[in-house]
């Protein structure tokens, strides 16, 4: 007769065993039915772009379709709780930037998530940098006049901002240009190029998904770029360090979670599924090549270091900047 621990000892081997055994299998059948990609921010935006573009070839390679499911507000809050809440079964993915998972930490008090410990990282996605845009009616044709008219009415100039990095694209602006601007926040960044159309605010940087065809349309005027290097897509537009604020340097990134705890092989298929989409030639020009985007995938373990490395810079602009978190 086995004693108890005899016992319960072979229960547990037998446990480990067929979850081995399951493993593989599990990554053959995964999905086996839809997935829903949430993105925390609205329709339009580059990481709806993004998802959209991912998702449909995610769906053609798996034979299952993908839901894009937009829950945009509160600084990716909502959206980044109900991952976080869901199933532990690969069938809801975050869509995200460095937004929610790099930045809000800095910028508020409390969060309703762990950007860590409520996530399991799946990849990184693409990276990519943002456009300065005014209105035409403000009259200032380069980063240069925008700055002096700044200086001239410190406070009176307003900026938009739909995301973490545009926002923080602003402040560091103002910082290392010595200017005054008022901060105008939106749910995303669609939202606020809205306004600035409208000339109810003046400027803002924001990804070039968003802001470059409304200056191909000729309904905003582009002043800078905030990478360090010029846009393919407008090589005419100079970066904002060689348009009068040397060293300025700021850009975004996207990446896919899972929630925490979701199983290793899962994790293994969603990573392959979305790497392998990432580089498809039906993503690159359905979003990556329009967009300037660098297609920039991971394994699940170098996001995971990758996004502990973002935090701690975004730590620093944001103390550099001043803001106290809200």
């Amino acid at each position: 007769m086995l004693s108890r621990f005899s016992f319960l000892r072979r229960q547990a081997l037998l446990g480990v065993t067929a979850a081995l055994i399951a493993a593989p299998a599990l990554a053959q059948t995964f999905p086996a039915r839809p997935i829903t990609f949430v993105v925390p921010f609205a329709a339009g935006s580059a990481t709806d772009q993004i998802a959209r573009a991912i998702g449909q070839v995610v769906a053609a390679e798996s034979g299952q379709s993908v839901v894009v499911d937009n829950k945009g507000g509160a600084s990716g809050f909502i959206a980044s709780q109900n991952v976080a809440r869901a199933p532990a079964d690969g069938y809801t993915v975050l869509i995200t930037t460095n937004t929610t998972h790099a930045a809000n930490e800095h910028l508020f008090k409390k969060l309703p998530y762990d950007p860590v410990k409520d996530f399991s990282p799946i990849t990184g996605l693409g990276k990519g940098g943002q456009i300065m845009v005014v209105n035409p009616a403000l009259p200032v044709k380069s980063v240069g006049e925008f700055i002096a008219l700044a200086k001239k009415e410190p406070g009176k100039l307003s900026f938009g901002s739909g995301s973490s990095s545009s926002r923080m694209a602003g402040e560091l602006l103002q910082q290392m240009a010595g200017i005054q601007l008022l901060h105008v926040p939106y749910k995303s960044n669609p939202l606020a190029v809205t306004d600035l159309l409208g000339n109810q605010i003046q400027m803002m940087i924001t990804d070039t998904a968003t802001g470059l065809p409304q200056v191909k349309a000729g309904k905003l005027r582009a002043l800078g770029m905030s990478s360090a290097k010029r846009s393919p897509l407008a090589p005419d537009v100079p970066t904002i360090a060689e348009a009068g604020v040397p060293g300025y340097e700021m850009g975004y990134w996207f990446a896919a979670y899972a929630p925490a705890n979701t199983p290793p092989a899962v994790l293994k298929r969603l990573n392959e599924l979305l790497v392998k989409a990432a580089h498809s030639d039906s993503a690159r020009a359905a979003f990556y090549e329009s967009t300037g985007t660098e297609v920039f995938t991971t394994t699940p373990e170098e996001l995971a270091r990758f996004q502990s490395d973002e935090s701690q810079k975004w730590g620093r602009i944001v103390k550099a900047a001043g803001i106290e978190a809200e």
